[in-house]
């Protein structure tokens, strides 16, 4: 079946060489399984400079983290779909993570330190960023309603689609899904800003 997403996804880009419109092709051709709740935006959306914290307190904000293409998971200690995903978010962050792509999870509302950190021991999770937006600054912002939401983010800094509700991201369809985009966010001409 992944050899499946691959033959997709790399005939999707051959028939268009670099442009971003055989790269949508094939992220669309890829909306299968879980991903079929990622909502693709037909135009890319500015993320917006607002101030969240890192698990030292200090002050970060998305575009902190630049250059990378972005899987912004909004969640909650008290989220039992959040529990359900994370452990596959952090698998992905295992199989992606590194100077290309990283999983950025930030609790959103009232979650303490040690509640967040307990959540990720309980879990098992050791790889993922114990960020917080406390006041919901940044989630406002980026119009989260619900929990969790994960957003898609280019390394330019452009949202280019949003799933709302819980997914297992380290399916078959999920990791096609972000190979695609790694290899969208690589083949991008340097004049399109999506």
């Amino acid at each position: 079946m992944h050899r499946f997403y691959r033959i997709v996804l790399y005939t999707a880009l051959a028939l268009g060489a670099n442009t971003s419109l055989a790269a949508d092709a094939a992220l669309e051709a890829l909306r299968v399984g879980d991903m079929k709740k990622l909502n693709l935006h037909s135009d890319a959306k500015a993320i917006p400079d607002v101030v969240f914290f890192a698990e030292d307190g200090s002050e970060i904000t998305l575009t902190d983290y630049q250059g990378k293409t972005l899987l912004v998971n909004f969640w909650a200690t008290w989220c039992a779909p959040c529990r359900k995903e994370m452990p596959a978010l952090a698998a992905l962050q295992d199989e992606f993570g590194g100077e290309d792509f990283q999983v950025v999870t930030i609790a959103t509302g009232r979650n303490p330190a040690p509640a967040m950190k307990k959540f990720f021991d309980q879990i098992g999770v050791t790889n993922l960023p114990l960020h917080r937006d406390p006041k919901q600054a940044l989630a406002r912002k980026m119009s989260v309603l619900g929990l969790p939401v994960t957003v898609v983010v280019t390394p330019e800094g452009q949202e280019i689609g949003r799933l709302m509700g819980d997914a297992d991201w380290h399916s078959d369809e999920a990791r096609a899904m972000v190979a695609a985009l790694l290899e969208r966010a690589r083949l991008k001409p340097e004049n399109d800003p999506q």
